[in-house]
Formats: C-alpha cells, structure tokens, sequence
C-alpha cells in the first residue's frame, strides 16, 4: 500500500520557482510538501556542480527552505493526478500526496534542433553540455564548439571552460545589428551588465561571432569537426563536443494532465496564469518558465507570488507584481533579440533524424502536417521521450503543434501504475503531516 501524505500546498519542483514558493507559503503557517526527481534541490540552473558546489543564490534559498519547516521529496516524480491527489513515484517505490493548494514549478527543457550529424556522440545540447561538466564528466582539454542563441551559450561556456575544457569558440546567430540593440537597452537593468561583463571577463581569449550558426556536425564514431555558416562564408572547425543552445520549452506536460488552459509563446505553448499566477483549474497555481521561458529573476519572483497567494496572502503577494513586471520585461527583451532566424529552423536535410527514439527521418513525414497521422504513420514522438524532443522541434521546423498529454506523466514500474486503484492509508499513516 502506498505511502500517504497530506499538506495546505504542494509545490512540484524544486528549482528556483518552486523552492521560492515553498518559503512564500510556509511563511504563512501552510504545511508544504516540495516534490522534485533530482536528489538535491535547485533545478537545472542551480544544479549541484560537483567541484563548486551550488551558486550563493540557491545555497541561501535551500537555507531558508530547511528553516521554514517545508518537506522535501527528493527524486520523487509525479506520475498521475486526480481530485486533489498526486500518485508519486519514488526510491521506496509509490506514495499519494494530497493537497489544499497546488504550485506547478515545472520550470523547462533544451529545445533541440536537428541538423546533419546532430545524433553523433559529442554532439550536446548547451545546457546538457553544462550538466554534464557540473557532474563530474572529464572535460579536461576537450576542445568543444557553442553554437546557438542567447545567454545560455556564455553560461555553459564558462562552466566548461571552469573544468577544463578549450573552448574553440562560441557561436550566436543574432545578427551584429541585434546584439547592438540589445547591448543599447540593458542600461535599465545595471544589474544584468555587471553579469555580462564577468562572464565574458571570464572568457577572455574565447571567440564570439555573431551572424554564425551550425550547419552539419562532422565525424564517423563521434564529433570530429562541425560546420559553420558565418555570414557570407563556411568555415569547418575541428573539436571534440559541439554544444547547441537553440533555446528552452516549458514543461507542461503535468498542466495538460490537469487540464490547465495554456497559451501560446511563439511556436510552444505555456500554462496560462492571472496575476496571482491562479490557472483556469481552482486550487492550482504556476510559476517560472511552466508559464513561459523567463529565467531566474521571473521565477524566483514568480514563486513568491504562487505561494503566497495558494496560502491566501494575496496582499503580500501583490506587493511583488511591480517586480515581476520588471523580469518579465528584461526576458520579451532577450526573447526579442534573441529569436532564432529561419536560416537555423531550415537545417534538416531529408535523411536528418527528426526523431532518435524510433528512427524517424525528414523524409519520412513528407506531405504530412497532422501530429495523429505522423504518429500513426511513423512512430514519430512514441519512443522513451514521448515527444519531448521531437515535439518541439517538429513545431520549429514544420510548425507542427504538439499533442496533449496523459498519465502516466513518465515511465513507471507496474507497481506503481497498481497504485492508482490501490485504497490509501488512513490519518495514523506514518507519513501523513499533522
């Protein structure tokens, strides 16, 4: 029989968003339960790094969490949910969370573009190449190539080069003119130019291009040289890892489960919220890049109104409306400046990958435009990723919108699954919070 528990508010992930919206609540007296599937609390861009430990941010907010009386459920997944109740998944096998109130911190994925090569080994998306380093991969003296758009390649070339790594170069496809514009208008956030400056301090000596973007990554057994496009010319650089940032998308998939209304953010979709970040299902609420790519200053922000409010604060959670307004401003900035040319949506050629779990080429959903049909036909998004990959990339490339989605939210064991039919233990259950 599963484990089960009860708190006022439940709060799934643990990154900067759900972490913020922990202390929020519980800061007003609610009992809160934090559900995250990685073993230490901070998300993707305060992931543990294994020789410098955790940023000063994430150290402090971790603190503040320990200290608010919240509890964490550590490499805990959600598998399905109904009527105020989450069936999780966890090392000791299946437990049942129920909630007063509920906050989606979901936060976001790499989004993935294909392109000739994209499936070499070596051949990583910006942010994995990023994780990896942070968990100890050997990066020493390995010559690696960031190519994509937006911040994310100065971050994850700091961290490679931090461990090690040479990086050869890095790649951005906005043009001079765009990266101009959007240098012309930081002078609003003092805060975000003393971060560049450090960051590219930091990377003295690495070369940055403008106007450049991938075309084909080269090599037989793994990544031995990539091709770019830079303005008029091609040039072919020999390297060890090639690492792409083309951007990130919401995981929505929970929302969906729940039947949250969304909305779209260019080619992808986001939870849509009012501005107690409320969704259109009473009782749950959504904060950070579930509710649109933002980065950490919409998140933390985002948090703390989603918390408060589920713990009927909505006065001290209007108080930070003023300081949302300003994130959110600073991301359709980087949203603006940074948005990805049809040059790099174009890379695929016909016997390009489009889907690695089943083997799926371009070519293979020539004069389709159906995601059912291409399923049907082709396998395409039915693999161990269930589309999370190839979904959206295929609204990038094709514009092809994604399907919804249905439990269980990711593969289970079948004892599990026999929990959702399984009763649940009565109030003198060990792990329900008085």
């Amino acid at each position: 029989m599963a484990e089960h528990l009860r708190c006022d508010v439940a709060v799934i992930g643990a990154g900067p968003a759900g972490l913020s919206a922990a202390v929020a609540a519980a800061g007003q007296g609610a009992r809160v339960v934090i559900v995250d599937a990685s073993p230490q609390a901070g998300g993707q861009i305060w992931r543990n790094d294994v020789r410098f430990g955790a940023p000063a941010a994430a150290r402090a907010l971790r603190e503040q969490v320990m200290v608010s009386g919240a509890m964490v459920l550590s490499r805990h997944e959600v598998v399905a949910a109904s009527g105020g109740q989450l069936l999780l998944n966890g090392d000791a096998g299946a437990a049942t969370l129920e909630y007063g109130n509920l906050v989606l911190a979901t936060g976001a994925r790499e989004l993935l573009l294909p392109f000739p090569g994209w499936t070499l080994p070596g051949v990583t998306g910006a942010g994995g190449a990023q994780a990896l380093a942070k968990q100890g991969a050997p990066m020493q003296g390995r010559r690696v190539v960031l190519a994509g758009s937006g911040p994310l390649l100065l971050a994850s070339a700091y961290t490679l080069k931090r461990h090690g790594a040479e990086v050869v170069g890095i790649h951005e496809q906005a043009t001079r003119q765009q990266l101009h514009a959007f240098a012309a208008a930081l002078w609003r956030w003092p805060a975000k130019v003393m971060q560049a400056v450090q960051l590219r301090t930091a990377l003295a000596g690495v070369p940055y291009h403008c106007d450049s973007h991938v075309l084909r990554a080269l090599g037989d057994a793994r990544v031995e040289a990539v091709e770019l496009q830079r303005g008029n010319r091609t040039q072919t650089i020999a390297c060890d890892q090639l690492a792409c940032g083309f951007g990130l998308v919401p995981n929505i998939e929970l929302a969906q489960l729940l039947s949250c209304d969304l909305h779209a953010q260019g080619r992808h979709a986001a939870v849509r919220v009012d501005e107690f970040q409320r969704t259109s299902v009473a009782g749950i609420f959504a904060a950070g890049e579930a509710c649109g790519i933002g980065g950490v200053d919409c998140a933390t922000v985002e948090g703390s109104i989603a918390g408060l409010a589920a713990a009927n604060a909505s006065g001290a959670a209007r108080r930070l409306f003023p300081r949302r307004a300003r994130a959110r401003h600073f991301a359709a900035l980087l949203g603006e400046h940074f948005a990805l040319g049809d040059a790099v949506r174009r890379l695929a050629d016909a016997d390009t990958l489009v889907c690695r779990c089943e083997d799926v080429r371009f070519s293979d959903l020539a004069g389709m435009h159906d995601a059912r049909a291409i399923k049907l036909k082709t396998r395409c998004g039915m693999g161990p990723c269930q589309g999370r990959i190839c979904g959206p990339a295929l609204a990038e490339i094709v514009d092809l919108p994604r399907t919804g989605s249905r439990p269980p939210v990711f593969p289970v064991p079948l004892n599990v699954l026999a929990a959702l039919h399984a009763g649940t233990p009565t109030d003198s259950s060990s792990g329900v919070m008085k």
